[in-house]
């Protein structure tokens, strides 16, 4: 690197790409030179270094170890979007995913669910929350409130399963039929660091989601929280007609357990704001 470029925010720049390109070049897990071996490579100080490295942690592409060194963070779950000729078509995420039931009972809707679901707040609900793994790690938590009339005899194990929809269709005739999903950025609580194993306030992506049957019943309302340093969006839009593909039955939807429209039935999505993601 010439170390003679003028400007700060310039030479801050190429350090921060010099040292994307070392990480780039390695696989998660591998170590990356310290900062004083980084500042003799790069020909910069080390407040220059050090900048570009804490915002490449800040993006979830570096992880600090104290006494030990940086590493490459592990790679982010990536959703891609995709622009079909009539809908959003929603292609499902990398990993193996599983759930682990944090809550599980019945109450009453409430005002504001009960807007949602199109039923008295005195209604009865199913409420749960869940912690979503991949891979292991905890990558999202789910809350999910469901007309209680619809489920009766829901079990434990078909949440964890994340056989909730084929329940619905296969047991109680209810057909999902479509999904509108809004998603936009937040920061965690202290609670939901401690599950998600990161610190209080760090980024997160928020998906809030109403399900609906075939007659335009709301069956589902559920809004989930992902983390913002290990999940992004890769949007693909489609210029022209393609052929048509037929789609992958494993996997995860972004804020949507596996298995769930399994049967073909129509997604669509809307954004709410502008969502900028590490690359």
């Amino acid at each position: 690197m010439d170390a003679d470029v003028p400007g700060t925010v310039l030479k801050r720049e190429r350090t921060r790409d010099a040292v994307l390109e070392l990480i780039e070049s390695r696989s998660p897990g591998d170590a990356i030179p310290s900062e004083r071996a980084l500042c003799s490579l790069l020909g910069v100080s080390r407040p220059t270094v050090r900048a570009a490295v804490d915002e490449l942690v800040a993006a979830g592409l570096l992880v600090r170890e104290h006494g030990r060194g940086m590493f490459v963070a592990p790679a982010k779950i990536t959703q891609e979007l995709v622009a079909g000729d009539r809908s959003l078509t929603v292609p499902q995420a990398a990993g193996a995913w599983a759930s682990r039931l944090l809550e599980f009972t019945t109450l009453q809707a409430g005002a504001r669910v009960g807007r949602k679901l199109r039923m008295s707040p005195a209604a009865e609900i199913v409420y749960v929350a869940r912690l979503r793994l991949v891979d292991g790690a905890p990558m999202a938590i789910e809350h999910l409130h469901i007309r209680a009339e619809l489920v009766p005899g829901l079990s434990a194990q078909e949440l964890e399963s994340g056989d909730l929809y084929e329940h619905l269709r296969a047991t109680h005739g209810v057909h999902v039929h479509e999904a509108v999903q809004a998603i936009e950025p937040t920061v965690v609580t202290r609670a939901e660091a401690t599950l998600l194993d990161v610190p209080e306030l760090s980024p997160a992506l928020l998906f809030e989601r109403l399900t609906s049957d075939t007659s335009g019943r709301p069956v589902e309302y559920v809004h989930s929280l992902y983390r913002g340093d290990r999940y992004r969006i890769v949007s693909r839009l489609a210029l022209g007609p393609a052929a048509e593909v037929a789609p992958d039955r494993e996997g995860h939807h972004p804020g949507i357990p596996p298995g769930d429209f399994a049967h073909g039935d129509a997604i669509t999505s809307s954004t709410r704001g502008d969502i900028q993601t590490g690359a």
